[in-house]
């Protein structure tokens, strides 16, 4: 368990903060920019949470499960693979993916059928996931990029977990549009 005494400790004034295993490196890395949008993805579900939370309890619960997971998500990006680490790194599991997925399934089975693509909006509770869906699929990339440009060992199941985050979010925020009925649709070439 984390346990935090002191808020500030002084120790990035320099420009650098500390990975799990001890390592620093810049604030700048890599490896930063992914952690910190899986954060940010973290406190915007915290946001939608406001929206959804007095009239779809389910949704909530689930949400605030997946702010959990995120957590997981973050101590996993900071604990990059190193031979003899004296702990067991806390990883991200194909069943929080499979979760993610039975989610999705069940949340889509009661949705009216696409027609267009969406606009973000609807109700302030869909708005609100979509802007948490755009800011998942920024760290998607983010932690694509650390995969490929950095060569990071980033797990298949974080990766896997990130990009289904975002289809969750989607039928979520269509969920919260009385099952797609007050979707905003899209009208290709409107207001030409």
């Amino acid at each position: 368990m984390v346990k935090l005494n002191k808020i500030y400790t002084r120790t990035g004034d320099k420009g650098t903060s500390g990975l799990v295993t001890g390592e620093r490196r810049a604030k700048s890395d890599a490896i930063f920019e992914a952690i910190g949008a899986v954060d940010e993805t973290s406190a915007v579900i915290g946001m939608a949470r406001i929206h959804v939370a007095e009239t779809h309890g389910d949704l909530d619960a689930m949400l605030a499960r997946i702010q959990n997971d995120l957590f997981d998500l973050g101590a996993d990006l900071a604990t990059p693979e190193s031979e003899g680490l004296a702990f067991e790194a806390l990883r991200i599991v194909p069943a929080q993916v499979e979760r993610l997925e039975k989610e999705i399934d069940q949340l889509n089975a009661e949705l009216q059928p696409l027609k267009s693509f969406i606009l973000p909006g609807g109700s302030p509770a869909a708005a609100a996931l979509h802007l948490a869906r755009t800011v998942a699929r920024r760290a998607e990339r983010a932690m694509v990029r650390l995969a490929h440009e950095e060569g990071s060992k980033v797990g298949e199941a974080a990766l896997q977990y990130i990009n289904r985050l975002s289809d969750l979010l989607f039928v979520a925020s269509r969920t919260v549009n009385d099952n797609g009925a007050t979707d905003v649709l899209w009208v290709p070439g409107q207001n030409r």
